[in-house]
């Protein structure tokens, strides 16, 4: 049964920080890997899941970085564990695992049924990791991709993209589509903007101005890549708590993961 009512994203995660401090503590660099969790992998039905790589594009120049200041880590874990919560709180989903770290090279990648990536356009695989993560996709797993500004990022995102999925094309998504009626009936979606906002106003970046929802789907229609370009909702997740970002962006980034979560579990 889908939810009456819409979040209201302030007043939610106003209850929810106080817990926050206790997923940021320290380790980050020079853990191996597959060892960006916070207590670990315990059973559990969801796992959410942050995907981390290489980093191939600053600027237009390549500098393959991969460890946690990469730009694979932005706005992790405070988003990622705020978008935990939420579920935890407005679904059945049973996840009482903490927030994990999704390396190509780690075989844990198979235990996560859905990954979340940001920055894709710095993303560069190897032909080993494009192929695991190919096969991610097709045994039945969920990406979701997001923060990713303009023409020039769109290409080195697909650039990425087609060494994993090199056949498959990317279609945009209509209003219909059953993945904005899984959970909420979103009839409206609009552009959601990085913390930027607050101070410009502006909701695009770069020469992104056309939020863009996409999809990549596999031969039976399953959506296996759900595309946020020319948005960012790790940041009105991240920045929900704050009075200056507006709700309104806050209140759609949340059902709108929690859509797709619900989706990938179903579907």
């Amino acid at each position: 049964m889908k939810l009456a009512r819409q979040i209201s994203a302030i007043p939610l995660l106003l209850s929810l920080t106080v817990g926050l401090f206790a997923f940021q503590r320290g380790g980050y660099p020079g853990r191996r890997r597959d060892t960006y969790s916070y207590g670990g992998m315990v059973p559990s039905e969801f796992y959410w899941s942050r995907l981390q790589y290489n980093s191939g594009y600053a600027n237009g120049d390549s500098y393959g970085y991969r460890g946690f200041g990469g730009g694979w880590a932005q706005d992790y874990p405070k988003a990622d564990n705020l978008c935990l919560i939420a579920l935890r709180r407005l679904t059945r989903i049973n996840s009482p695992s903490a927030l994990n770290v999704a390396d190509l090279d780690s075989d844990h990648l198979f235990d996560y049924p859905w990954i979340y990536a940001v920055n894709v356009h710095t993303w560069t695989f190897t032909d080993e990791e494009a192929k695991r993560l190919h096969d991610y996709l097709l045994k039945g797993g969920f990406l979701m991709v997001d923060n990713f500004h303009g023409t020039a990022d769109w290409e080195h995102f697909m650039a990425g993209m087609r060494q994993v999925l090199p056949d498959r094309p990317v279609e945009d998504l209509k209003d219909e589509d059953e993945i904005y009626h899984v959970l909420y009936d979103i009839n409206e979606k609009f552009q959601i903007p990085s913390e930027v906002y607050v101070n410009t106003g502006r909701t695009y970046e770069k020469d992104g101005y056309v939020p863009k929802w996409r999809a990549i789907r596999d031969d039976h229609g399953r959506i296996m890549v759900a595309i946020c370009a020319n948005m960012h909702l790790g940041d009105a997740w991240e920045w929900s708590d704050s009075p200056e970002y507006p709700e309104k962006f806050s209140g759609l980034a949340f059902r709108i993961v929690l859509n797709y979560i619900t989706y990938s579990m179903t579907h």
